[in-house]
């Protein structure tokens, strides 16, 4: 099938209606369009190749579970970047790149976690230079021998221990250069799969080990323009009793060591929600990074959609007045469907949620709350789903010079056609 195409005269008229609808309510369009070209996503790479890395020439195995074998997967770091660059674009604003340590370049021979620097990484700095993306990156505690136990950083054992904590050092060397010469700021996110699949019979000797190496991997200053987050879970495969970076226990850490709390949408329990955690944790925490992930019962990082929890998400990011104090990363990987279609789609519903809330009558709504105007509160909320802001995205798309409506469709069939179709 053969997507249409919208007509630009069309968008742009249908841009001047909506416009015209949404100054009725006090919007200004023209400033919603403005600041959403500026919100910068980190978009990530592992997306592209089921989370194998090109750490070892035959891949690594252990640590995520990435469902599916749809033909295309990128196999090198120039295919990689290929299919990164076609995905850019198809997508409006400002975005960087996430990295994670085991996307390291060494030509398949692999160098050590606790031996990267700079130079494995200075294709991806070369790349993101010439592209004009910035870069974020993440260690890599999984899919490696000394992981095999369920414990890292917390392990008993000192020797495992120590070779993760000087692995997060050489990660902290890696975001620095990257910040220094992009010259922005790059967010690094620490992620540890430790805990236990039954009852422990210590909850608390892992959590003090686990403090003592942060402790040891934070104890340098670094540049300011690194920006330093721990991200917490509730449960996972393997560790479903236990958990030793529990939302308790990283809340606590960051707080007192100044980092960033990373929230992953999927990692808490299904009836909790991230929107609501924002204006609890910001209250006390400069800034926070989020994970924009969609949980499926689980943390099964589903394609993200335009869902009432994405809508929730950027709704109360907005009302809050903290876009510039959140961080926004996409964290999702699906091998069952067209790879370049999966991060397209689930980054422009990322987007568009954005300028949705962007577009809210936020002040109506809190002038009439503040009014006991329940009623009316709930009504324009209400109607307000209706409002024709699916013609100011199309207008963005026009302005950024990417694919409006369902026309992108056609460009990831031809590229899959063309290019993915190709790779056995």
């Amino acid at each position: 099938m053969k997507f249409p195409i919208l007509k630009d005269s069309k968008i742009e008229e249908r841009y001047q209606s909506a416009k015209e609808i949404y100054a009725d309510y006090g919007i200004d369009t023209e400033k919603a369009i403005e600041v959403l070209k500026n919100i910068d996503i980190s978009m990530h790479c592992w997306q592209g190749d089921d989370v194998v890395g090109f750490e070892n020439k035959g891949g690594n195995n252990g640590g995520t579970l990435c469902t599916g074998n749809h033909p295309g997967v990128a196999r090198t770091p120039d295919e990689l970047r290929s299919d990164i660059e076609k995905s850019i674009s198809l997508l409006p604003g400002k975005l960087s790149l996430n990295l994670h340590a085991f996307y390291q370049e060494n030509d398949g021979d692999a160098v050590d976690r606790t031996e990267i620097g700079p130079k494995q990484f200075e294709n991806w700095c070369n790349w993101a230079k010439e592209k004009k993306v910035g870069l974020d990156f993440n260690p890599t505690f999984f899919a490696h021998p000394k992981a095999e136990s369920g414990f890292t950083l917390s392990s008993a054992d000192n020797d495992i221990r120590q070779y993760w904590i000087e692995h997060a050092k050489r990660c902290r060397e890696i975001s620095a250069h990257f910040a220094k010469e992009l010259n922005d700021d790059v967010v690094v996110n620490y992620w540890i799969p430790d805990g236990a699949k039954d009852l422990p019979a210590d909850r608390w000797a892992p959590r003090e080990r686990l403090t003592d190496s942060y402790n040891q991997i934070f104890k340098d200053d670094i540049d300011s323009r690194v920006k330093e987050a721990l991200e917490c879970k509730l449960f996972g495969i393997g560790s479903e009793e236990y958990v030793v970076g529990s939302s308790e226990y990283y809340l606590a850490y960051t707080l007192m060591k100044k980092k960033l709390l990373c929230l992953d949408m999927g990692h808490f329990h299904p009836t909790e929600n991230i929107h609501d955690k924002l204006s609890a944790v910001l209250g006390f925490l400069p800034e926070v990074l989020v994970h924009v992930s969609r949980p499926i019962r689980w943390d099964s990082d589903h394609v993200v959609i335009l869902n009432d929890d994405l809508m929730s998400l950027c709704r109360e990011i907005v009302r809050g007045d903290v876009l510039n104090r959140v961080y926004l990363a996409t964290d999702f990987f699906d091998a069952s469907i067209n790879r370049i279609g999966a991060w397209v789609t689930g980054i422009r519903s990322l987007q568009k949620a954005l300028i949705f809330a962007l577009l809210d009558p936020t002040n109506i709504l809190k002038d009439l709350e503040l009014a006991g105007k329940g009623a009316e509160k709930l009504a324009l909320m209400e109607e307000a789903k209706l409002l024709p802001y699916a013609d100011v995205w199309n207008y963005l798309c026009l302005q950024e010079n990417v694919p409006t409506g369902t026309a992108w469709i056609n460009d990831i069939s031809k590229y899959e056609n063309d290019i993915l179709s190709k790779r056995k």
